[in-house]
């Protein structure tokens, strides 16, 4: 059952900025529920409080065990995909999942050889555009056209349900991660969003010396990243990428 575990484990709910702990307890109950246990909180109003540990009602280990951070960024840095709930449709380009079940498939599979999450946002206003920008997927889940806002703890818990299911369809399957089929996947894994977001900064910086910036393109490198997002390069695409980066940047040596 560990190895199996594993691949829960490495599934991560962020709650960003919870205004009301209770709904941090009733989250941690319906992740509780479906197997996960990784619960980071981004600047929570209120953390630890009575309220949240009351509507856990048996998830209180997870309170015990939730990381708080400063930042989104922070929360995700070594996750390979990152999937921002919102029930608004943006204009960013972000790879769109369309229904609760694709998105686990998805999950669950990247989860099998390293850290996924799944990030919800305020009570009220959600996530904002830059913390979107922070993900790699977004999703929204279907619902009634005319009132399609779910409350937080329920949209945890079915999108937890989800994970769950793909999982136990993985394990019924036989699809187990082993040592060699990690072995075999790891080149065509994603960047984590720090490997990402350090290429991304070294181009900026790259492109800030040779002058390129200097030209009128107030959204230069927004749409630079949006053009790397949707090409969702791998892991040896992107060191391939920064190898090049590192080529033009660096002065041949002269005779």
């Amino acid at each position: 059952m560990t190895g199996q575990r594993s691949t829960l484990d490495n599934i991560r709910i962020v709650l960003v900025q919870t205004w009301h702990p209770g709904n941090i307890g009733a989250a941690a109950r319906a992740m509780k529920t479906m197997g996960l246990e990784q619960l980071v909180l981004v600047n929570p109003r209120q953390f630890p409080d009575e309220d949240a540990t009351r509507m856990a009602a048996g998830g209180e280990s997870l309170m015990d065990n939730a990381r708080v951070v400063d930042s989104l960024e922070e929360a995700v840095a070594d996750c390979g995909a990152v999937v921002g709930l919102s029930a608004r449709l943006r204009n960013l380009p972000l790879p769109q999942f369309e229904e609760g079940d694709e998105m686990a498939r998805e999950l669950v599979s990247l989860a099998e050889n390293m850290p996924v999450a799944l990030v919800f946002g305020r009570e009220r206003s959600g996530l904002t555009n830059d913390e979107i920008a922070c993900c790699t997927h977004q999703l929204s889940l279907p619902a009634n056209p005319d009132y399609p806002v779910l409350n937080l703890s329920q949209a945890v818990q079915v999108c937890a349900h989800e994970l769950y299911r793909a999982w136990r369809h993985r394990q019924a399957a036989g699809a187990a991660p082993g040592q060699e089929t990690t072995s075999q996947r790891a080149k065509d894994l994603p960047p984590s969003r720090e490997q990402m977001q350090h290429f991304q900064q070294s181009l900026a910086t790259a492109l800030q010396e040779a002058g390129f910036l200097n030209q009128p393109h107030a959204q230069t490198l927004e749409r630079l990243q949006n053009f790397y997002q949707r090409a969702a390069p791998t892991r040896k695409e992107l060191s391939l990428l920064q190898g090049a980066l590192r080529a033009l940047t660096t002065p041949a040596d002269k005779p």
